[in-house]
Parts: structure tokens; C-alpha cells; sequence
């Protein structure tokens, strides 16, 4: 194990960067850069089967966005590479044909259909299914016949008999496994390809890996890996195994679970910040010390301390992280935030494909007056129904409204002024004015000022602030809706 900090992050090319996985790599990026140590990314792609097109750029693309930057990996390659499991396969069967030399490991010959009669047997007696090692008593005379009869091999592990390995778990403390829990475990599949956990163990030796911070279910691969450390006489690095994360019901975070936004790249184009996320992911199964939960990246090196990494499930809160995301929406410049809402109000058609300058500063205005409502860039849509509903419907609180005495006069008057203004006194910096000069004809101000003019305008008694409303409708829409109440 090397005496520098070392991590790595090891996804497979299956698909999309997952909340869980972006976890597993900021923590693992968090505690390199915290300990000034190195931080790699290895692509575990060996089960070609699984593999995506485009699954290993999807996950470097949404690393980066989320601004987790590392040392090595296929596109920094390092003095460790390469950075491809089936890059590597060559440094595999040098070291299974020394496991072969040293009778630590065998060829196996038994068919699918043997493993599996030989599993349902055991359980039948009320057996653990494991495997018997039958083949690993084979004769060579035997083994001749077997490859004569055109069967491939396997490669078994020869699991050591009434050994107990114990490792202390950097979150959860000291655990221990019993290897005659273990059957002889494959580490070379038929095709010649290693399996994960011998391919994982080789790799994080070679790479001088020094701590291994992953998901909890990952708990049971580990005497096996231990195992294999312990074959080549290496010095296992250390292991924290991180709680699951779990929905709101407690359950096992599911990719099924619709109700969970769960890839980045979704997030990506739902207009959230990566900041944002990188702050919320971060405390899914760590805490800091005090109460604050606002923390910029370079403040979360400075401070992460894998000790406290937490030993429950991480529940994901979505309330907290809207919070979140609204929270830096508020903090970040204007034409960033525009730049989030854009792509959702030309996708809806209230923008074309490419705006005039009078058209952007219309949308620049929309997200100005929702800025300190939106959650995230696709709500703009949401929230700007108003301006686009050709038919206003009213409740019985916005209908009493309108049905005020005073109402009648307010709106006329507030009409005339919007007709006398014309186009050029048709601004959000004019409407105050243009509202101000309905007061001092009507007598009528306050509540019973600017709330028929709301009503009537949105159909709605509360909203963001009525003079932005106003422009933002039109003046078109507006002389048109305030004639439908009069």
C-alpha cells in the first residue's frame, strides 16, 4: 500500500452517471484533495456485454460538471495505466499464471448446469450454497479428458480452510468473515476475462491504491479481496464502506423509484447547478461539525473528514435540495440563470430557436421577476403559464374580489391610463407611475388598488411583483383582459 493517499473512483461504462456513483467519486475526490493525495478514475469495463455506447464519456462529462477534476485516468494517463480493464488483461494473466504455478488457484470444468444442480442440493439440506470444489482435486490425467471433451475452464481461487479475515472499516469499525463461508470463488471467467473482484484487487495494488471508499455493498467483495492481497503477499489498502442512500420511506434508493430525479445528466437539463449538487450530494452520509450546510468545494477539502462519514442510510431529501439549488440560483448572476431557463421556454415554444434582442430581454425580465421562486431552470415554464393562458380562470376568492364595489372604476381608470400611455410609456419602470395616477383619480388605494388590478390581470391574488407582471404580459394582453372585466 503506498504511504501517499491514493483513491480511486472505478465506474463501469453500463450507463449514466448515477447519484450513488457521483457520491462514491466526490467523497473519494474530497478525501485525496483533503490529504493532498491523488484522486484516479479507473473504467471497470470488462463486462463487455453491459457496457453502453457512450457510457464512459457520459461519465467523465458529468464528473467535470460537477467540478470533480483528477489526476489519472484514460484521458490523464499516469505512470499506473492503463486505465481500462480490458486494456490491462495481459497484467491479468501473468498474475493468475501465478496463481496456477503455486496452486493457489485451478482450472474448473463444470458446465452451468452442474453449478446449478450442485446449489440446488445444498439447499435442499439447508446448506449455504457454495461451491463444493470438486474440480480442484482433479488429477491432470483428468483434466487432459475434461479439455479433450471441449469444455472451457474457469479459474477458481482456492479459498484458505478455518481462516478468519478481519478488516477495520474506516465508517463502520471492525468486521470480520469466515472463509469456510466461502466457496472457491472464479477470478477468471471462460472467455479469459477476470472477474471483479480479482481484477479489482490486482488493480488496486498495481495503482498503489491506499484507501478504498465505496458503497456498503460492496462489504461482502472485500475478504475475497482480502484474499487475493493476502495470495500475493500485498498489504491490502484500507476500506470505508459508505450507507446506502435510501428515498423518503426508507427504502433502498431504486432506479425504478420515479419519484427521484437520480442522473446527473438529468439535473444537468433540468437546470440545476452543479455547485448546488456537489454541496447536496456531499452531505448524502457525511455531516460536518456545526449546523451549516452551505459549502462551497474548496471550503468541503478543507473540511471533509472521512470520520465522519455517517453509519445510517443517507435520506434524500428532494425539499432540501430544491432549497439548495434556490439558494444559489439567488447567489448567481443574472445571465447565468437566464442561461438555465432558456433551453425549457424555447423547448415549450414561448421563445423561438433564436430570440431577437427583444425577445431575450423579455425572457431576461421573466426570470428576473420568478428569480427568487424558481427551484431550478425548468420551472420557468411553470411559473410563466400566466402570460400565456388565453382564458383566465377565477376561484370564488379572486371572483369576490372582482365583485367589490369600487372595482369597476379602478380597472377603467387604470385601462385609460395604460391607452394614454401608449407604447413608449408601456415600461415596468412606468408602471408604478401609471398605477399611482389611478389612485389619485379614483381615491381608491391599497389593497383595493392593487388587488382588482392583479385579479383581473392573472387571475390570481398573490404572485410575484405586479409591475413586472404587467410589462411582462404585454400591452396588447393586458388592454385586452382588462375590457373582458368591464
Amino acid at each position: 500500500m503506498s504511504t501517499k493517499v491514493r483513491v480511486r473512483y472505478a465506474p463501469s461504462p453500463t450507463g449514466h452517471l448515477h447519484i450513488g456513483n457521483a457520491r462514491t467519486a466526490i467523497f473519494n475526490y474530497l478525501f485525496a484533495r483533503h490529504h493532498g493525495g491523488e484522486f484516479i478514475i479507473r473504467i471497470e469495463d470488462t463486462d463487455v456485454k453491459r457496457n453502453v455506447a457512450g457510457g464512459e464519456e457520459s461519465q467523465l462529462k458529468y464528473l467535470k460538471w460537477l467540478g470533480v477534476d483528477w489526476d489519472e485516468s484514460i484521458d490523464r494517463p499516469g505512470e499506473y495505466g492503463p486505465y481500462r480493464q480490458t486494456e490491462r488483461l495481459d497484467i491479468y494473466r501473468a498474475h493468475t499464471q501465478q496463481l496456477l504455478d503455486r496452486q493457489i488457484a485451478y482450472p474448473c470444468y463444470c458446465t452451468e448446469e452442474e453449478l446449478e444442480r450442485e446449489r440446488e442440493e445444498q439447499s435442499a439440506r439447508g446448506e449455504t450454497p457454495k461451491y463444493s470444489g470438486k474440480c480442484r482435486r482433479l488429477s491432470a490425467e483428468e483434466k487432459e479428458k475434461l479439455a479433450a471433451e471441449g469444455r472451457a475452464a474457469s479459474i477458481r481461487f482456492t479459498v484458505p480452510a478455518d481462516r478468519t479475515y478481519t478488516f477495520q472499516d474506516i465508517v463502520k469499525g471492525e468486521i470480520s468473515f469466515k472463509s469456510d463461508d466461502f466457496g472457491d470463488f472464479v477470478i477468471v471467467k471462460k472467455d479469459g476475462i477476470p472477474t471483479y473482484n480479482y481484477a479489482v484487487a490486482v488493480d488496486d495494488h498495481l495503482m498503489a491504491i491506499s484507501h478504498v471508499l465505496r458503497g456498503e455493498d460492496h462489504i461482502t467483495n472485500t475478504p475475497r479481496q482480502l484474499m487475493v492481497y493476502e495470495a500475493f503477499d500485498w498489504t491490502p489498502p484500507e476500506f470505508g464502506h459508505m450507507t446506502l442512500i435510501v428515498n423518503d420511506q426508507r427504502k433502498k434508493l431504486s432506479k425504478r423509484d420515479e419519484s427521484i430525479v437520480q442522473f446527473i445528466q438529468q439535473y444537468d437539463e433540468l437546470g440545476y447547478l452543479p455547485e448546488a449538487l456537489f454541496n447536496f450530494i456531499t452531505l448524502l452520509g457525511w455531516s460536518p461539525e456545526g449546523e451549516e450546510e452551505i459549502f462551497g468545494r474548496e471550503q468541503l477539502i478543507e473540511i471533509f473528514n472521512a470520520n465522519r462519514l455517517s453509519k445510517s442510510p443517507a435520506v434524500f431529501d428532494t425539499a432540501k435540495l430544491s432549497w439548495l439549488n434556490q439558494h444559489y440560483l439567488k447567489q448567481a448572476e443574472p445571465e447565468r440563470v437566464l442561461g438555465l431557463c432558456l433551453p425549457h421556454l424555447k423547448a415549450a415554444g414561448r421563445l423561438p430557436e433564436a430570440p431577437n434582442e427583444q425577445e431575450t430581454e423579455w425572457a431576461s425580465a421573466l426570470v428576473t421577476l420568478f428569480r427568487d421562486h424558481l427551484r431550478f431552470g425548468a420551472e420557468i415554464v411553470a411559473l410563466s403559464d400566466l402570460f400565456f393562458q388565453e382564458k383566465l380562470v377565477f376561484d370564488d376568492e379572486a371572483s369576490a374580489v372582482l365583485a367589490e364595489e369600487t372595482v369597476p372604476t379602478v380597472l377603467q381608470a387604470f385601462r385609460q391610463q395604460i391607452e394614454e400611455a401608449g407604447e413608449a410609456g408601456f415600461t415596468i419602470d412606468n408602471m408604478k407611475a401609471l398605477i399611482k395616477a389611478v389612485q389619485t383619480a379614483t381615491g381608491v388605494k391599497g389593497k383595493g388598488l392593487f388587488m382588482p388590478i392583479r385579479v383581473a390581470l392573472t387571475g390570481q391574488m398573490h404572485g410575484p411583483d405586479l409591475n413586472g407582471t404587467i410589462w411582462l404580459l404585454g400591452r396588447d394582453k393586458v388592454l385586452k383582459r382588462l375590457a373582458e372585466r368591464l
